[in-house]
């Protein structure tokens, strides 16, 4: 594919800057870590595991294979006031960098359509430029079609004059 003059072929070229906003957390050690865990609390793989976590801690204090969380269950209360304590800043930070992500790339594609706007416009000056040109060649060519037409009649009849003569 051949590049056209004032045409730049790299059509993610207005998103280049937003590279950096790749990772949800950032490329740091501490943001992969929390970004993993924080899409970990939403796949039915936590769901499932929590659930079978919780039903089994109730079960075993209930039917009292142990003792160290006795009906009202208080320190598993006190785990889900932990879990929640981190989940939701983690949560709110996924969802605060996923903005910030998603406007770079709104600004981006409004960067880039505004872009293939002005290219769209400058191509339509150039049709309608070479149209005028086409317009003006019909018109040339008609003219000069014309004028053959009329000396081709001219010199039809200066033949047939100097035959009778």
């Amino acid at each position: 594919m051949s590049a056209q003059p004032g045409h730049d072929s790299d059509h993610l070229r207005f998103h280049r800057e937003h590279e950096h906003l790749t990772k949800t957390f950032g490329a740091d050690t501490f943001g992969l870590k929390a970004e993993a865990f924080a899409r970990f609390f939403g796949t039915p793989l936590f769901l499932g595991g929590q659930t079978l976590l919780v039903a089994t801690w109730i079960g075993a204090n209930i039917w009292g294979l142990t003792q160290f969380d006795r009906y009202p269950f208080i320190l598993l209360n006190l785990a889900f006031s932990l879990q929640a304590a981190y989940a939701a800043p983690l949560i709110l930070l996924a969802q605060t960098r996923q903005a910030e992500r998603d406007k770079a790339h709104n600004d981006a594609d409004a960067r880039h359509r505004e872009a293939l706007a002005q290219q769209a416009a400058r191509h339509t000056t150039q049709m309608m430029e070479l149209l005028r040109q086409n317009t003006e060649l019909t018109a040339t060519t008609k003219q000069l079609v014309e004028r053959i037409d009329k000396l081709t009649a001219e010199m039809h009849g200066h033949i047939l004059q100097e035959r009778k003569d």
